[in-house]
């Protein structure tokens, strides 16, 4: 290298080493300013303040003259919850409403205000519906995944939300569990690689805060030890610590060097102590070794769960034990008077009130909620349901589908043949969504929200090409090829535990059996999809299928499917979760070569 080059390469050097100083020191005075303005506004704070902080009321409850009353410092609309009739105008009104009033009290702190837009905004019907977890856990395409946050986030802003419960970064063992279709999969590693840039792209880009959930190891609850009167959910992770760090707690580790906001703890136990009372969990090994610096939430009414005496006492061990803010829809004004006493009678000190409070106050400051406290409008959606942000939807269904069969190369499909397409999933948005979908269980129906469904797809697709589609069961003699499309119905949390998970019973569909039995004597090819939030067992049946298609919980953009199986695009996904051949085969078990497919397999 000539003297000439050799002095160039050190200016160069020594443009980027500023440029990284300079990016470092704004980064330092942009955190002493925050850090600066949320110790000035607890140092004027009063007690009635802080505590308010603390709560997330529900919107059906409070009103926004309870929010500057109180100093309510979040609201929630928990599944189903929305406003007039569901509109993004009654989004937009009901949200303004509540901020206006909390800018108005004394110190004019904003609420934050929560959703779970667990797969897109998934609330309003005219949001875009993505595909649950567990199908993108089987797209496994992180660039993908901050596609979908970018939309969610742009579709959440335009309803002037700021926060959303996701992503759920749990490690799912027992798919008996009814909320395995909210995990990535059954690999530590693969919801890592997942929950990044989903974080990262709401956070960073939008300015919508994130919530990892829940922790921790609620995917490894004993069957049979489940709360509330379920089977598995909100049950006992009987697991030893080494397997909690190794296999639990890496999703959390990542979710944190992510920058994430908050955390929610889960409704389950560690070995028979609840984790919103486990001090070890919360204060010590998530705040105190992870680092983490947002504010810990609780799940839904969870306190009222714990070991303590009563609802004082519970409220007590879960503050000492490192809860930040109380999801309370129902019983908010109950906690903000059983915490003011519990401070007042010295069983909760006011230092620890001031973290929880100062932990909120710098997300919401960071979250630019006092500059912009319905979000940034100009991130916004222009629409909800843009053709442009469907497209995307689109493509997760697409990379989502797993080829599990595939006999004398059946798929795919050929476009000018005539096809049989039956099955009770074939034309029913609802199914195609499951929970979390308008409502907190999900429902059924064909225009549950908007969208298409998988026969829509096989139609659009046929009549542009010369084929043909047989919905009527008396004319499949007539057809080249059957798709016959079973799934379960919509389900949530513990609703869906599932001791059977076979086709006919527990949350399958009832119209499964008869879709499957009017092909006896049809004599033509079969091919079947299956739309679940799981994997469900089919042992005795795929010997009578040529194929068999994985679709998961696909969400509004039924009309995808078929543009795989057409051949317009290739099967892409690959099973996050092992494929059980009984009920034996559970909870997973690493080097079990007894499934009836492997993690990992697809066509």
């Amino acid at each position: 290298m000539g003297k000439l080059e050799k002095i160039i390469s050190f200016i160069i050097a020594c443009v980027l080493m500023a440029s990284i100083l300079s990016a470092c020191q704004d980064t330092d005075m942009k955190q002493r300013e925050i850090n600066e303005k949320t110790e000035n506004l607890i140092n004027q704070m009063t007690l009635d303040e802080k505590v308010g902080q603390m709560i997330q009321a529900g919107r059906n409850t409070a009103l926004p003259q309870d929010v500057k009353k109180y100093f309510i410092g979040s609201i929630l609309s928990g599944g189903g919850s929305a406003p007039g009739t569901n509109t993004q105008k009654d989004w937009i009104k009901m949200c303004e409403d509540y901020q206006n009033a909390a800018t108005s009290t004394r110190l004019g702190i904003p609420i934050i205000y929560g959703v779970d837009a667990v797969h897109g905004h998934n609330t309003l019907p005219e949001a875009i519906i993505f595909p649950h977890n567990i199908g993108l856990g089987a797209a496994a395409n992180p660039e993908l995944m901050s596609d979908i946050a970018s939309v969610t986030a742009a579709e959440m802003i335009a309803t002037g939300v700021t926060w959303t419960f996701a992503p759920c970064v749990a490690v799912a063992k027992d798919i008996r569990w009814g909320r395995t279709y909210e995990s990535f999969g059954q690999d530590p590693e693969l919801i890592n690689m997942l929950l990044v840039p989903y974080i990262k792209t709401m956070q960073d880009k939008f300015q919508i805060a994130t919530s990892a959930k829940h922790y921790l190891a609620d995917g490894a609850t004993k069957w049979g030890t489940g709360d509330s009167g379920f089977l598995i959910d909100q049950g006992d992770a009987q697991i030893s610590e080494e397997e909690l760090r190794e296999i639990y707690l890496p999703a959390y580790e990542e979710a944190v060097k992510a920058g994430v906001k908050t955390v929610m703890v889960s409704f389950s136990s560690w070995n028979g102590v609840k984790n919103h009372e486990n001090k070890y969990l919360i204060q010590d090994i998530l705040k105190g070794e992870l680092g983490f610096e947002g504010f810990v939430i609780t799940d839904y009414e969870a306190t009222h769960q714990l070991s303590g005496q009563d609802f004082y006492h519970q409220l007590v061990d879960s503050v000492n034990a490192g809860i930040d803010m109380f999801m309370e829809p129902d019983h908010w004004k109950e906690t903000i008077d059983n915490i003011k006493l519990a401070v007042e009678q010295g069983d909760i000190t006011e230092e620890r009130i001031n973290d929880a409070v100062r932990r909120i106050l710098k997300v919401k400051i960071e979250m630019g909620l006092f500059e912009n406290p319905t979000g940034n409008k100009q991130l916004a959606a222009a629409k909800l349901g843009d053709d442009k942000n469907r497209e995307i939807a689109k493509e997760a269904v697409r990379q989502s589908l797993v080829l599990l069969k595939n006999e004398n190369n059946i798929l795919p499909l050929d476009k000018s043949a005539k096809i049989f397409v039956s099955g009770p999933a074939a034309d029913n948005i609802g199914m195609q969504c499951g929970g979390w979908t308008k409502t907190w269980q999900g429902g059924l129906g064909d225009n549950w929200v908007n969208g298409s469904t998988i026969l829509d797809g096989f139609k659009k697709i046929a009549e542009a090409s010369g084929g043909a589609i047989i919905t009527d069961p008396n004319d499949i003699k007539s057809a080249d090829v059957a798709v016959i499309v079973i799934g379960e119905k919509p389900y949530a949390e513990g609703r869906g535990d599932d001791g059977e998970l076979d086709l006919y019973s527990g949350q399958a569909h009832p119209g499964n059996r008869k879709a499957l039995e009017q092909l006896q004597g049809a004599g033509i090819p079969v091919v079947v999809i299956l739309v679940s939030g799981r994997p469900r067992i089919v042992t005795n049946e795929i010997a009578n299928w040529d194929a068999f298609v994985a679709a998961w919980l696909p969400g509004s953009e039924g009309d995808a499917v078929a543009d795989v199986l057409y051949g317009d695009y290739e099967f892409k996904g690959k099973l996050p979760f092992a494929w059980p051949a009984s009920i034996d085969n559970l909870p997973i078990r690493e080097g079990d070569d007894t499934n009836l497919f492997p993690f990992g397999f697809g066509l």
